[in-house]
């Protein structure tokens, strides 16, 4: 009986040194590895990680841009999850000897390679499969523009445009749901991936669609009647054809498997 109770206890030990500890340095990899079925494995994770509900009960190691050192270890994490703006303090940990690992989620093909890359490291291959069968599945399904127009997407509602517009620009997965959804992004110039245009340059752009990426959680105070109102007194195609609209969605801003419902939700305003 003690020796049944020695291997017994031996396999439980090992079964818990089997188990990461993983430290999340943005919400995109925090729901990502939930969505791999891992989240027991997370023993910490940045702020804003709101999904899902599970997330909020972690504690916070700071901001996903300004991670705390001192906090990230006294969580003895095995392995720390960042994306490419981490690259300081995962350089830092790295001389503690603790695995790390940078994730790329710009683009499409960014989420997807780096779902499978997790998926992997974290012995979660099927799940991952399953994640990358969603987006893929989601894209062919959603709506398709029968006439390819000019589409802007704009982050965050104003009701004073004239203090900066933020848009999404090039090599973003915004850009790859507009063409995927059958219409082009606005934004031609090279300039930026995600740059900040003045009200002169969206009237010289002349977008056929404005799309505005709204959070009434983190934007409670913008009257939205006089924010369209704003957008629609500027002289574009979208002003004059009726194709200005506001989409409040938690998900929208967050690369992560959850790009699905984006591209199901955008093509659909794209094309309605």
């Amino acid at each position: 009986m003690r020796l049944k109770t020695f291997f017994i206890l031996h396999f439980f030990i090992l079964s818990l040194w089997a188990q990461e500890r993983i430290v999340s340095l943005s919400p995109s990899i925090t729901e990502i590895v939930y969505a791999l079925g891992k989240g027991e494995e997370l023993v910490a994770t940045s702020a804003y990680s709101l999904h899902p509900k599970e997330a909020q009960s972690l504690p916070i190691i700071g901001g996903y841009e300004s991670p705390s050192l001192e906090k990230i270890l006294s969580h003895s994490p095995t392995l720390v999850l960042g994306q490419s703006y981490n690259t300081q303090p995962l350089e830092k940990l790295e001389k503690f000897h603790i695995k790390t690992l940078v994730l790329k989620l710009k683009t499409l093909e960014d989420i997807k390679k780096s779902i499978t890359h997790l998926g992997s490291v974290l012995g979660a291959e099927a799940e991952a499969k399953q994640l990358l069968t969603n987006i893929t599945n989601a894209i062919t399904n959603a709506s398709k523009s029968q006439k390819q127009h000019s589409v802007m997407i704009v982050y965050g509602l104003k009701e004073d445009l004239r203090n900066g517009i933020y848009i999404a620009g090039h090599n973003i997965f915004f850009e790859d749901i507009i063409t995927a959804c059958g219409n082009t992004n606005a934004y031609t110039s090279n300039a930026a991936e995600q740059p900040v245009l003045s009200y002169e340059n969206v009237i010289a752009l002349n977008p056929d669609q404005i799309i505005i990426l709204h959070s009434h959680a983190t934007e409670p105070n913008v009257d939205v009647t006089k924010a369209l109102e704003s957008w629609y007194s500027l002289p574009t195609n979208a002003a004059k054809n009726n194709k200005i609209s506001i989409v409040d969605e938690a998900y929208l801003h967050i690369p992560s498997h959850r790009v699905a419902l984006t591209a199901t939700r955008l093509c659909k305003e794209m094309n309605d």
